[in-house]
């Protein structure tokens, strides 16, 4: 019997009173990708730090062991929890290495990505610099970073997401480590290149043989990299087996939540599934089941074409609300000595296009195809460079900062990052009421403050939250909070920016199904931007697929995604994780 390469026993983290890892074991197997899933706050990551014994104070393990097998030693197997921290340094890089969720924080912004590369080598592997550089150049190229010289000189803003997590994923790798984390190395980034990503890690552990814990929220990634999954809840593990197992027959409430939630590329909802359909918390915080069989249920909430034929019979009838033509939105790529424009970048080149009164419209495109550009072109947030802007008959694309101020009460943006647009000085109620003051809706400020209690509502918040700051707040609260700020107004257009990527599947199925019963209840029109076309499928009456500036490809949702006419399209289309659920 071949021994675990790792045995977590009984691993039990807590950060002060807050346990936040109870008591977990698992085996890690020789050449095994292990996939690790749950929600944020379900303790996978708090593992991953506890096996490289970097916990942050107050953070400490307090109870287990990691049980690691050493290779050609006198003493096979050693406990990383009693290992001295001079020894675990030794440790880190050389037997586990760490892919860390967000490469640009991880990555030093004032130095090249070659000399970070070589640092690691020259630490731990004792080379000198000529020969750390040749095997920092081997290592980009086996990574598949484009042009690995120039990227040895380059600094990490000037990379792509893709490009960082290569130099993250070679970093990792330059020690050949016999266990990688893999810590939500593709949250961030675009559906096609998180596919190569996933294909690159696995063919780096065919080449190497390391064994990797792949850590996720999405079930659908892991299908696409795992051999055998293990689902964490509230700093446990619920449910373990193989991939296939956990797809045709899972068995926890959880489990089945998380498989649902995502949006089924062949069907379109009423709503998405979400874990509370699977299951309940009592209040001793035990877990009630709700008897459902995934697929059936999943089936049940399935919208019948005649409803969808319906509904897009009656948008063709409503008149434009939004007619956008030949838009073009450029910038100043390089400028000569006198300052005069030598190129330009064509963010939004020519675009155009119109949405009906109550639909929604999605834009789908990959990061840099000019999608936000082109979103905050419709706002004014950018100046557009030529073409027309007509809302509600009036070319808004010239408007004056004085005309565009009333105009912003009817146009709302829903941002990307909901922590980063509320103001942490103000308490949530403030930042709701403050448009309404800017545009003196209401008589009064109890009025004012009746309005954000009731948007609080509306948005499953409650009305004692209006006194809180959003650090109080989870990022699917916090992404309510901003829903809530932009209905303040009664908008009768909101642009919704990548307004769930950041988040758990389970949370972004919840923020969806929200902003669909709003959009019933509120009647607005919108544009829905982001990378992932499943979810614009969802959401959408028609779509926009960009690329390089320009629309490549548009029609309506079903169509694109069952007839897609560019190869691009069907290249978006064949990166979406497949789950095979239904």
């Amino acid at each position: 019997m071949q021994q675990p390469l790792l045995s977590i026993r009984d691993l039990k983290v807590s950060f002060g009173s807050t346990t936040a890892v109870n008591g977990i074991s698992l085996d890690i197997q020789p050449g095994e990708i292990i996939g690790i899933v749950g929600e944020s706050g379900s303790g996978k990551s708090v593992t991953s730090l506890a096996l490289m014994r970097l916990l942050q104070h107050p953070g400490k393990i307090m109870g287990g062991q990691l049980l690691y097998q050493l290779s050609g030693s006198k003493m096979p197997v050693k406990d990383i929890v009693q290992l001295p921290e001079n020894e675990m340094r030794t440790w880190r890089g050389n037997e586990i290495a760490m892919i860390f969720q967000e490469p640009m924080t991880s990555l030093n912004p004032l130095h090249t990505c070659g000399n970070q590369v070589m640092e690691t080598l020259l630490l731990h592997k004792r080379m000198n610099r000529a020969e750390a550089r040749l095997q920092t150049l081997a290592l980009f190229r086996q990574v598949r970073l484009p042009d690995p010289e120039g990227m040895m000189e380059r600094y990490p803003h000037q990379l792509s997401g893709g490009q960082k997590q290569r130099v993250m994923i070679a970093m990792a790798i330059s020690c050949q480590p016999r266990l990688l984390i893999a810590d939500e190395p593709t949250t961030a980034l675009d559906v096609t290149v998180q596919k190569t990503i996933l294909q690159l890690l696995k063919d780096l552990q065919r080449q190497t043989g390391m064994s990797v814990i792949f850590i996720t929220h999405d079930l659908g990634v892991i299908a696409e990299i795992a051999d055998r999954v293990a689902v964490m809840y509230k700093g446990n593990i619920v449910e373990e087996g193989t991939v296939a197992q956990l797809f045709s027959h899972p068995q926890h409430p959880y489990t089945k939540g998380l498989l649902a939630c995502r949006p089924p590329l062949d069907k379109r909802l009423f709503r998405l599934p979400v874990t509370r359909d699977f299951m309940e918390v009592d209040a001793q915080g035990g877990i009630v089941e709700k008897a459902q069989e995934v697929k059936a249920f999943v089936r049940s909430l399935e919208i019948p074409r005649e409803i969808l034929a319906e509904r897009e019979a009656r948008l063709a009838q409503r008149p434009a609300l939004l007619e956008v033509k030949d838009l073009h939105t450029w910038f100043p790529a390089r400028t000569n000595f006198f300052g005069k424009v030598q190129s330009w970048t064509k963010a939004v080149n020519g675009v155009s296009f119109d949405v009906r009164e109550g639909e929604t419209m999605g834009l789908v495109g990959e990061s840099g195809c000019g999608k936000t550009t082109l979103g905050r072109t419709l706002l004014r947030l950018v100046a557009p460079t030529a073409g027309s802007i007509l809302y509600k008959g009036r070319d808004i694309a010239g408007l004056p900062a004085s005309e565009l101020r009333a105009l912003r009460k009817d146009i709302q943006i829903i941002f990307q990052d909901p922590y980063s647009s509320l103001n942490p000085r103000l308490t949530i109620g403030n930042a709701i009421e403050e448009p309404m003051k800017v545009h003196g809706l209401y008589s009064s400020k109890k009025e004012r403050r009746e309005k954000v209690r009731e948007l609080l509502e509306k948005v499953n918040l409650l009305p004692e939250h209006y006194d809180r700051y959003p650090h109080e707040f989870s990022g699917g609260q916090r992404q309510r909070i901003v829903i809530a700020r932009a209905l303040a107004l009664n908008p009768s257009f909101i642009i919704c920016d990548e307004s769930v990527a950041a988040l758990d599947v389970s949370i972004q199925a919840q923020v969806l199904n929200l902003l669909m019963q709003l959009r019933e209840e509120f009647g607005f029109t919108s544009i829905f931007i982001s990378h992932d076309l499943s979810v614009v499928r969802f959401i959408s009456d028609r779509m926009m697929v960009m690329s390089r500036g320009e629309v490549v490809e548009a029609g309506s949702a079903a169509e694109v995604y069952e007839k897609p006419k560019s190869e691009y399209t069907r290249q978006l289309i064949n990166s979406i994780p497949k789950n095979n659920y239904a």
